[in-house]
């Protein structure tokens, strides 16, 4: 390997978090999420600390807890890509000091960005979508109940009236 490749490398910590109950799946989470950041394309993990579930205040029953994965990267877009797949609370390069890029590369992360955002819009868009179809789906069902409340409410008012006019 040249010294330019070693260049290129980029050393960072990831930290994610995870947020459920029971504890103990809350670090079994953590531990497949390190097993799949090693596995990412590029991406070697030199050192992985995972921190005891811990309940929250207001919450009570729900656990929260977070590792601190050391990563190394054999370049910048592999980072990026890190940070869109697994979207560390919060992200630190290492290493190097200065990250000199052509413009090969801040395409490649640019373009990266830009099909992930594309992404979340059609679910966003689809979601919107299926909040409208169950919103007038539910509206339907109300209107239908409703009418036959009114038509027993109907029946009811006739059943009295026939028995107070038997009496």
């Amino acid at each position: 390997m040249s010294s330019e490749d070693n260049k290129k490398k980029v050393s960072a910590i990831l930290v994610l978090e995870v947020l459920g109950r029971p504890p103990e799946f809350l670090t079994e989470t953590l531990n497949n999420l390190i097993k799949a950041v090693g596995e990412e394309k590029g991406t070697i993990v030199k050192e992985a600390k995972i921190n005891s579930p811990t309940e929250l205040k207001d919450q009570k029953g729900f656990y929260v807890s977070f590792t601190e994965i050391e990563v190394e990267v054999e370049e910048i877009l592999y980072l990026a890509i890190l940070m869109f797949k697994y979207m560390p609370a919060h992200v630190e390069i290492v290493s190097p000091a200065n990250i000199n890029l052509p413009i090969s590369s801040w395409n490649d992360i640019f373009n990266e960005l830009v099909r992930r955002l594309h992404g979340y819009e059609e679910i966003a868009k689809m979601m919107q979508t299926e909040k409208v179809i169950l919103e007038n789906q539910l509206r339907t069902l109300l209107e239908a109940e409703n009418k036959k409340e009114e038509e027993k409410d109907i029946k009811a008012k006739k059943t009295r009236k026939k028995k107070e006019e038997n009496d």
